[in-house]
């Protein structure tokens, strides 16, 4: 049995299924992950890490399929909506609104005692909650204890607050989101006080991965067609998810891409989304 090291330095066996499951949650048939599977496990070693492990998987699934490979960087691609975090709030926002609700973004509350500004405040008919959003640029940084004691005391300063006139938009939710991962006691203690927790695998079901797949809103730094640079010049113009890129094409001149790879861009953002 070979031991892998995870992002955040602990050590666990090698474990087959859960490389196969994220191929399968990427789109990959089940041909292409056997084929990645047996590649990958020719190569594998003591003590390797996950990130190379991921990065032996993505090399092969692109060369399988490149919507699958681009869904398969999906966790990694969350990453490049930095570094200040914002492209990652407006992401949620965008998730978020497919799912019914209107949404703003660094909207100010007056508290009981202070003014909160709100990363996310979200209200539909039947419900309503406002959201903390944690960036973190690497893997291995998770969101802990002290996050969630914070966002406790904000939660109770803006008790009887609403975030819109409208008498569903009484703050019934206080939700902590991360890119990363909550440490157990973040986790233990949101629990106990009330506070929603979401990131990329938790909860079980529902979680950050279910609803970017369940919307079909894939951030454009997924896409394999453009250059990291590119990728945040147009995160730069507000061009967040490929949805935006396919409804609005000639954003693709500000990064001066010539006529066929243009076509390249458009027709993986149409893929992953499933634009026809």
């Amino acid at each position: 049995m070979v031991n892998i090291i995870k992002a955040d330095g602990s050590i666990e066996p090698f474990k087959e299924e859960k490389l196969q499951n994220s191929l399968r949650k990427a789109g990959a048939s089940d041909s292409e992950v056997t084929s990645v599977l047996s590649r990958v496990e020719k190569e594998l070693r003591e003590n390797i890490s996950t990130e190379e492990i991921y990065r032996k998987a993505f090399a092969y699934l692109r060369e399988e399929e490149v919507p699958a490979a681009a869904r398969y960087s999906l966790r990694r691609a969350l990453f490049g909506l930095g570094p200040t975090g914002f492209p990652f709030e407006d992401f949620l926002a965008r998730i978020f609104e497919e799912e019914g609700y209107t949404v703003s973004t660094g909207t100010v509350i007056e508290g009981n005692c202070v003014p909160h500004e709100i990363d996310i405040a979200a209200y539909k008919e039947d419900h309503s909650f406002v959201a903390e959003a944690k960036f973190h640029a690497r893997p291995g940084i998770k969101s802990d204890l002290q996050v969630a004691l914070y966002c406790q005391a904000r939660k109770l300063d803006l008790e009887s607050r609403k975030i819109c006139e409208a008498d569903v938009c009484g703050i019934s939710e206080f939700m902590i989101i991360t890119n990363t991962k909550f440490t157990s006691m973040a986790k233990q203690y949101a629990n106990c006080a009330g506070l929603s927790l979401l990131s990329w695998e938790y909860p079980k079901e529902h979680n950050l991965h279910d609803r970017i797949r369940a919307t079909g809103h894939y951030p454009i730094t997924v896409l394999q067609s453009l250059s990291n640079a590119q990728k945040q010049a147009l995160v730069s113009r507000n061009i967040i998810v490929c949805n935006d890129l396919v409804k609005r094409p000639q954003v693709l001149r500000h990064v001066h891409l010539s006529e066929r790879k243009v076509e390249a861009v458009l027709s993986e953002a149409r893929q992953l989304c499933q634009i026809l």
